[in-house]
């Protein structure tokens, strides 16, 4: 199967046979139901203990998948008359980065995101979802037109990180990331941010200062990936998954830190599995939340976001947090 993933292997195995069973039964007089019937409710528990038992390592895979649902995916189900954004009125326009204004339920909002190509071809015109300077200044661009017009914004975070190529330095990738951050934070509407994939560094952070920030169930959040922080802490990029366990990197991790609000549940084995039913979930969060902000006057929304992340710095370390029993 293109895109199994090693942790959820006996559950495929087993669904397989079960699946061979059901062929056999159908060209034969063999009655089989029983047994086809203990081995449903075998794969039912088999299920339920491996899904509810996710590594850290693994939830990277899953973030990870090839399949798994981007911006554009999400948009097309939670959202009605999207109407696309293009350029940053500086340089040019990035692919990387998808923009524009739509409604949710009627309401008019502004949605950004990172997006990621389906197939090789994609991939390389959205530079595999790293955006460059003019993706985040695209960015910016349609937030102060939300804050411009009163509508709220919300942004679906999905990347390893901002492209770190020459070309972005030259054109000020840094800088483009930094004002996006002191620009964020001091938007008078309502800033939605959710994690649905990797949120990888300052190219994530870029589009996270919001007063609510959300995260797939096997998403992803950090400042480098379990590789780049196994090859700098141990000189061996190859001891990943031991970093992917100890760096926090996985919404319930973050949700324990004070990182994240909330924590949006995924269909059985990630969200690649049932793309509309993942979609729902995520509107279901985004309608609570925005009739939560909504309610908020500008200042209030202003010192919400201000109160949020200077805590988040902030951490009580208990016996749980510290690995002491």
């Amino acid at each position: 199967m293109v895109g199994e993933m090693e942790f959820e292997k006996p559950v495929v195995e087993l669904r397989n046979k079960i699946s061979d069973l059901k062929e056999f039964t159908k060209g034969s007089d063999v009655d089989l139901s029983s047994e086809i019937e203990k081995l449903e409710s075998r794969l039912e528990k088999l299920e339920n203990e491996i899904y509810t038992n996710i590594k850290p390592w693994d939830r990277v895979q899953i973030a990870r998948h090839p399949n798994r649902p981007s911006t554009l995916d999400y948009i097309e189900r939670i959202f009605t008359q999207f109407f696309e954004c293009h350029g940053d009125r500086y340089y040019g326009d990035d692919d990387a980065i998808v923009s524009g204004i739509a409604k949710f339920r009627d309401i008019p909002v502004t949605v950004i995101g990172h997006q990621r190509g389906k197939d090789t071809k994609e991939n390389i015109r959205r530079n595999f979802g790293m955006p460059h300077p003019e993706g985040y200044r695209k960015a910016l661009r349609l937030m102060k037109q939300a804050d411009k017009f009163n509508r709220p914004i919300i942004c679906f975070i999905d990347t390893k990180g901002a492209y770190p190529g020459k070309a972005a330095e030259e054109r000020g990738q840094s800088e483009a990331i930094a004002k996006n951050l002191f620009e964020m934070a001091g938007l008078s509407v309502p800033v939605i941010c959710i994690v649905i994939g990797e949120g990888g560094s300052g190219g994530a952070l870029a589009l996270g200062v919001g007063n609510y920030i959300h995260m797939l169930e096997n998403s992803t959040y950090s400042v480098i990936s379990p590789e780049g922080a196994a090859a700098l802490l141990w000189k061996d990029s190859g001891l990943a998954k031991k970093a992917a366990e100890t760096m926090k990197i996985t919404a319930p991790d973050l949700k324990q830190l004070g990182v994240v609000d909330e924590i949006i549940p995924e269909v059985k084995g990630g969200a690649h599995k049932d793309v509309t039913k993942q979609a729902q979930y995520i509107e279901e969060v985004l309608a609570s939340s925005l009739k939560t902000l909504c309610n908020m006057s500008s200042e209030e929304l202003i010192n919400q976001r201000y109160d949020k992340f200077k805590k988040i710095g902030q951490v009580t370390y208990t016996n749980e947090l510290l690995g002491v029993k």
